[in-house]
C-alpha cells in the first residue's frame, strides 16, 4: 500500500528545470568554457560529489567549480527575482487530492532549504508538504540513494511504501536505488529504454500521476 508521495522539486513541481538548462552554459562561458545543450541535460539533479567531478572530467581539474556554481546561482535567482516562476500544470490540484486522502507528502529535492522553500512559497504550494527533505542533509546527492533514504527515514516510512515524484534521470536513479516506487513526469526529455527499466510508471503530466497512487 502507497503510504507517501515523495517529489522532485526543479522540474517536476516547479517549472524551473529550464532554467538550468541555460545558466549552467552561461555560467561556464564567463570563464572561458563552451558547455553543449546535452551536457547541460546531464547535469540535471546531478548532486555533490558527482556535479564536480563530472564537470572537471568535461574541462579539466583547474576547472573552479565554486565560483562557476555560484555564478550559475546568482544569474539564474536574478532571473526567478526579475520574472518569478511558475508550478508545473496539474501541480496544485494532484497536491489538494494527496492530501484530501490523507496521503503523506514530502520533497527530496537536490536545492538547498532555504531557496527549496522560497520557490514553494512563490508558487503557494509549501503548506502542502509534511517534510522539505534536501540532498544537502545528506552525504551524497542524487544519482545516490541518500535524499530518498532519508526522506523515507524521516516520514517512518519502508521505501516500499513511497512513491517517488521525479523528472529527470538522475532523479529517477536515485529514488530507484532508494528501493521507491518511481513515476517520472518527463520535462526535458523522455525517458529511454534503459530508464524505463526504472520506473514504476511515467505520466505525461502531474495530473496523470494520482492513477498511480490512488490504486
Amino acid at each position: 500500500m502507497i503510504k507517501a508521495v515523495i517529489f522532485d522539486l526543479d522540474g517536476t513541481l516547479i517549472d524551473t528545470e529550464k532554467y538550468y538548462r541555460i545558466f549552467w552554459p552561461k555560467a561556464l562561458a564567463q570563464f572561458g568554457y563552451s558547455m553543449t545543450d546535452e551536457q547541460a541535460l546531464t547535469m540535471r539533479s546531478l548532486g555533490r560529489p558527482f556535479a564536480p567531478v563530472q564537470l572537471k572530467a568535461w574541462f579539466g581539474e583547474e576547472l573552479d567549480y565554486a565560483a562557476v556554481r555560484s555564478c550559475r546561482k546568482e544569474l539564474m535567482e536574478e532571473l526567478i527575482d526579475r520574472e518569478g516562476i511558475e508550478c508545473k500544470a496539474g501541480a496544485h490540484e494532484l497536491l489538494q487530492l494527496l492530501q484530501e486522502k490523507q496521503v503523506t507528502i514530502a520533497i527530496a529535492t537536490a536545492t538547498d532549504v532555504e531557496r527549496a522553500s522560497k520557490y514553494l512559497d512563490m508558487v503557494a504550494l509549501r503548506g502542502y508538504f509534511d517534510k522539505l527533505i534536501s540532498a544537502t542533509m545528506v552525504k551524497e546527492g542524487k544519482p545516490s540513494p541518500d535524499v530518498y533514504l532519508y526522506a523515507c527515514e524521516q516520514l517512518g516510512l519502508a521505501p516500499e511504501e513511497c512513491i517517488a515524484v521525479e523528472d529527470s534521470p538522475n532523479g529517477v536513479i536515485s529514488a530507484w536505488r532508494a528501493g521507491c516506487k518511481v513515476v517520472m513526469v518527463p520535462d526535458q526529455t523522455q525517458p529511454d529504454e534503459e530508464l524505463r527499466k526504472y520506473l514504476y510508471g511515467c505520466a505525461e503530466s502531474l495530473e496523470d500521476v494520482a492513477k498511480f497512487v490512488l490504486v
